[in-house]
């Protein structure tokens, strides 16, 4: 047991640099989701309702609510005539972009730092989300081109955040800053896709782009200001929490930070463990992420603007889920001295066929609005657990290049963001409760795969070539 284990060298969380580097960045995925999901609000109001109602035999498969009437809109943004295929390509095209500077990513972070790398990278989506309107107006080709833009500044995010958490993060509160962290992308979705209907609602789509636009520059220079690369670099850190953050990584670092041990990466078993399991993951987030206004809409005949609130309901769930599970990760491995491997693996079961049932589920309520809801809310809440199971995980085997590992994960876990939109559009052309089931029961058995995969091949300790003397810690 090392010396830095024991409590009194621990440096207090309270207006500590480390947790404020956590609430930053978890605003700074805030801005991030909330650029990413708006669309799928917006998109419901960017078609030409009266040309798709007479080609449609209903509007919706279930009765549309009685809602309470509402003042009528003399909307002035334009309306297109897109397919159902081209919708499929628009919500997806934000991936053919994101997937590029997955690896790109990870290495500039390692190479140059990661605060700017991150910070450019976010302002750039900002940029072209103020563009989105103009993009629109030019035609759908535009429009699916400043996606793919958008993709690319936001590619570097999640790998540059986690260069920046290998230098900032001491090991027994992973769990719990990564989640504090990660919570700002649930956030982003939560509060986005409502507050998305009501900018629709009451002022017109456009509104949408230049709202969370504004919030994303606010956002930027916030990060410039306050944010450092490393505890060594940060010139307002106490000296206390300084030693105690470089001391109880010094032995999880590599030493030469230019050399990457490609080949051992590439082979790595618990590395493919986390490329299974993050693929499978994201394969039901990400169709539920981009389609489930679209059902909200389509089959259980919500309007837009109670559409938005309900389309949170899910995220929000996972949001209080995942840093519940993040405080609970860390308290079994600190306190309870549970080995770090079983901890992530029990955590990722839980995260992941959980989801997969309550998903197979909602197909059945038919009609039974409140169900489906709870259902949809239930099986994303569970999705929440896994944030500290596989999800953390490159951190333990190889905190050195969590950043160059994440880029390669997320990699793979972009395909399902491209792959699944299309694919779920093209079977539900007509809207049926039938056809949804289809999509839900492959997104579940996709999920039950992944979770198999990683319970056999995930590991927990720091890999034999990520660091140059052999040390593990809490495995």
């Amino acid at each position: 047991m090392k010396i830095w284990h024991t409590h009194s060298s621990h440096s207090p969380a309270c207006c500590s640099s480390r947790y404020g580097l956590a609430l930053l960045s978890s605003f700074g995925f805030f801005v991030v989701y909330s650029l990413r999901v708006n669309l799928s609000v917006a998109m419901v109001d960017m078609l030409n309702t009266t040309h798709q109602a007479s080609t449609n035999h209903s509007s919706s498969v279930c009765p549309a609510h009685a809602n309470p009437p509402r003042p009528k809109h003399n909307h002035t943004a334009s309306v297109y005539d897109w397919n159902s295929e081209t919708q499929g390509w628009i919500l997806g095209s934000f991936f053919y972009g994101y997937i590029l500077t997955q690896i790109p990513g990870g290495y500039l972070a390692g190479r140059y730092g990661p605060k700017w790398l991150l910070g450019f990278g976010i302002l750039g989506t900002v940029i072209f989300t103020l563009l989105t309107p103009v993009a629109a107006d030019l035609g759908a080709t535009y429009l699916i081109a400043v996606r793919v833009l958008e993709g690319i500044g936001e590619g570097v995010t999640f790998p540059a955040m986690y260069a920046m958490w290998a230098a900032w993060a001491p090991p027994l509160e992973r769990s719990r800053l990564l989640t504090i962290s990660y919570i700002g992308a649930q956030l982003g979705t939560v509060i986005s896709l409502p507050l998305s209907g009501e900018i629709c609602f009451y002022l017109d789509w456009t509104y949408v782009f230049y709202v969370f636009g504004a919030v994303g520059l606010v956002w930027f220079v916030l990060w410039t200001f306050l944010v450092f690369d490393s505890p060594n670099t940060h010139p307002r850190i106490s000296e206390r929490e300084r030693l105690y953050i470089t001391s109880s990584l010094k032995n999880e670092l590599a030493s030469s930070a230019g050399h990457i041990p490609w080949g051992a990466i590439v082979t790595s078993i618990p590395l493919w463990a986390i490329v299974v399991a993050h693929f499978s993951y994201n394969w039901t987030f990400y169709t539920l992420l981009t389609l489930l206004p679209t059902y909200m809409n389509d089959v259980l005949g919500f309007s837009i603007q109670q559409n938005g609130w309900l389309s949170s309901l899910p995220y929000l769930g996972c949001a209080v889920v995942a840093v519940v599970s993040g405080q609970l990760a860390d308290y079994l491995r600190e306190t309870c001295l549970y080995p770090t491997v079983n901890v992530r693996k029990a955590f990722s079961l839980v995260g992941m066929i959980g989801p997969a049932v309550f998903l197979v589920a909602v197909g059945y309520t038919g009609c039974n609005y409140t169900l489906a809801v709870t259902f949809l809310t239930i099986s994303s809440s569970l999705g929440g657990v896994s944030a500290s199971g596989f999800n953390i995980n490159h951190l333990d085997i190889a905190p050195s290049y969590a950043g160059i590992l994440l880029g390669i994960t997320n990699t793979f876990a972009t395909i399902p963001g491209m792959v699944g939109p299309v694919i779920a559009r093209a079977l539900t052309s007509n809207n049926t409760i039938e056809e949804w089931q289809t999509v839900f029961y492959i997104a579940a058995a996709i999920n039950l795969f992944g979770a198999s995969v990683y319970t056999v091949f995930g590991r927990g300790t720091v890999q034999p070539w990520a660091v140059k003397s052999t040390y593990s810690h809490g495995d």
